[in-house]
C-alpha cells in the first residue's frame, strides 16, 4: 500500500495531522496534472499551475467529506477540482470579454486535448455533464484525460484497466462527444 493510501486511511479516520501530511505527498503529481491540463491553456491564461494547484486543494481540503477510498479516488477527486476552478475561470473570463455569448466550434478542427481557449472548455464541460448522465464511466475518462491531464497509460492505471481499453474507449468519447456539440452549434 503506498504512502498516500495509508495517509488517506488516516484522513477518513480523523486523525488531524494526516491532512497536513498528506499535502507533501500529493503535490508533485497534482503539479504535474495542473501543468500538463495548463500548457493545453490558450495563450494569455492568468491562472498558473501552481496557483491552480493549491485551489484545488483548498476545495478538496475545505469541503466537509474528506473521505478517499485510495490515491485512485483522491486523484480523481483533485482533477474534478480542478476541472470546476478551470471552468469558473472560463466563465468569468468568457462574461468579461463577450457578454458569456460562445463561439461556434468546428469539430473537424477541434482536437479535445489540444490548446484550447475558453469558449471550448466551457463546452467540453457542457459535453461532458451531458456524457456523465449517457455513460459514468466514459466521463470519468475524459475528466482524467482533459482536466487532469493524465496520458492513455495513467489513466489506464488510474481507473484499473488496460491501456488498450483505455484507447478505444477515449476514441469513443472524443466521438461521443464531438457529435453532441455539432448538435449545439
Amino acid at each position: 500500500m503506498s504512502d498516500v493510501t495509508l495517509v488517506l486511511q488516516s484522513i477518513s479516520r480523523g486523525e488531524s495531522q494526516a491532512t497536513e501530511s498528506l499535502f507533501p505527498l500529493v503535490y508533485t503529481e497534482l503539479r504535474r496534472m495542473a501543468a500538463v491540463r495548463m500548457a493545453g491553456e490558450a495563450a494569455g491564461q492568468t491562472l498558473q499551475p501552481t496557483a491552480l494547484v493549491h485551489e484545488a486543494w483548498l476545495q478538496l481540503v475545505g469541503e466537509g467529506d474528506q473521505t478517499w477510498e485510495n490515491r485512485r479516488h483522491f486523484f480523481g477527486a483533485a482533477a474534478e477540482a480542478m476541472r470546476r476552478i478551470l471552468i469558473m475561470n472560463a466563465r468569468r473570463k468568457a462574461v468579461l470579454k463577450r457578454g458569456g455569448g460562445q463561439t461556434p466550434l468546428d469539430i473537424d478542427d477541434l482536437e479535445i486535448t489540444a490548446a484550447t481557449p475558453d469558449e471550448h472548455v466551457l463546452l467540453i464541460h457542457e459535453a461532458l455533464q451531458w456524457l456523465e448522465a449517457e455513460d459514468p464511466e466514459t466521463a470519468r475518462i475524459v475528466l482524467l484525460k482533459f482536466f487532469g491531464g493524465l496520458t492513455n497509460e495513467e489513466v489506464a492505471n488510474s481507473v484499473g484497466t488496460s491501456l488498450r481499453t483505455i484507447n478505444r474507449q477515449w476514441f469513443y468519447a472524443k466521438l461521443k462527444l464531438f457529435r453532441w456539440i455539432r448538435g449545439q452549434n
